[in-house]
């Protein structure tokens, strides 16, 4: 978007630890054997746009104050930063989720699982989510929606029974209409819903997942969504605050010049659907200074984070005006409790 807007006067530098990104909704495709991992990653080597340079590396270190980054081979400066390192996965946070259950969070579990679900037989799935916040809210209720099919497919819906145990109340907080459809959809296939839970523990042994209220769910096969955490190098710079980092709902700055794109490890009332690049979408620098010696333009804060937005949802913040912006309400939003 940056790069459509102002061509060759916007210096956009774009990091990354790899050589291409993939969808979150890709997993499913990578998990169901309907695509392979070559098929869904999308090459940073194709992108040719004026004004924007790739660099592979990895982030080291961030100074929010500063606006400086550093990568394994340079420092970089920013007018304006965008920290899009999304949200670190740890399946060992769950006790028995390594032992007893399955993740489809990353690349690498929804690859593992494919051979997983060929080999099995039918029975009770449960597909439960460990912690909050989490990113993706529609990605545990599709994932058993696709599931129940997948069996239904394979002759084994008479045999089987898929569960969903969420924290949320409603598959999809934001959007009420599209959570009454999935509600519908599982009432119909007969996919238990369990909303205002946690999967706290799974007992492999027992074969029984432990909820956050107390009762008990057994499973023959487990899918679990991990338990998230801030990456290390993002907690280190000073942007988080209980772990997560607070922003202003309307623009996803920070109390620095700081943008952080949803997906990411924001503070926020509900996760939002994101489908930002792969799980740790690339970190995403603007300098508003030209290269070629021509007068800078003025580039407003919310032209960076549009750029990030553009790759995988509809809402961009270029149609706020500067004034709107200003008066957007600010402060540290939270999931509700979970007993």
């Amino acid at each position: 978007m940056l790069s459509e807007e102002f061509g060759d006067d916007a210096d956009v530098v774009l990091i990354d630890k790899s050589d291409g990104f993939i969808f979150g909704f890709s997993k499913l495709d990578l998990m169901f054997g309907r695509a392979t991992a070559d098929h869904v990653v999308h090459r940073y080597a194709g992108m040719d746009l004026p004004g924007v340079r790739f660099v592979r590396s990895v982030v080291r270190s961030l100074d929010p104050a500063a606006r400086q980054v550093l990568t394994d081979g340079e420092v970089l400066e920013a007018d304006i930063l965008v920290v899009a390192l999304g949200a670190d996965l740890d399946p060992s946070a769950t006790p028995g989720l390594a032992e007893g259950g399955h993740e489809f969070y990353t690349v690498a579990g929804a690859v593992a699982l494919r051979g997983v679900l060929e080999r099995f037989a039918g029975g009770r799935v449960v597909v439960g989510v460990t912690s909050t916040p989490f990113k993706c809210p529609p990605a545990p209720s599709e994932t058993a929606l696709l599931m129940h099919d997948f069996l239904e497919a394979r002759g084994l819906g008479g045999v089987s029974q898929v569960s969903l145990v969420m924290p949320l109340g409603v598959p999809i907080p934001p959007a009420p209409r599209a959570s009454q459809l999935i509600l519908a959809a599982f009432a119909e296939r007969g996919i238990g819903w369990h909303p205002g839970q946690l999967v706290r523990a799974l007992d492999p042994d027992r074969k029984v997942a432990l909820l956050s209220g107390g009762a008990e769910m057994p499973y023959d096969l487990f899918l679990g969504v991990p338990v998230h955490r801030a990456p290390a190098v993002v907690a280190e710079s000073g942007l988080t605050v209980d772990g997560w980092i607070p922003v202003d709902p309307w623009t996803l700055q920070t109390r620095y010049r700081v943008c952080t794109p949803s997906g990411t490890s924001l503070a926020w009332e509900h996760p939002r659907p994101a489908s930002s690049p792969r799980d740790r979408p690339p970190l995403l620098q603007h300098r508003s200074a030209p290269r070629n010696g021509a007068r800078p333009r003025q580039l407003p804060t919310t032209a960076a984070a549009s750029a990030t937005w553009k790759s995988g949802t509809t809402w961009s913040p270029r149609s706020m005006s500067p004034s709107s912006v200003a008066r957007a309400p600010s402060g540290i939003l939270k999931d509700p409790p979970v007993t």
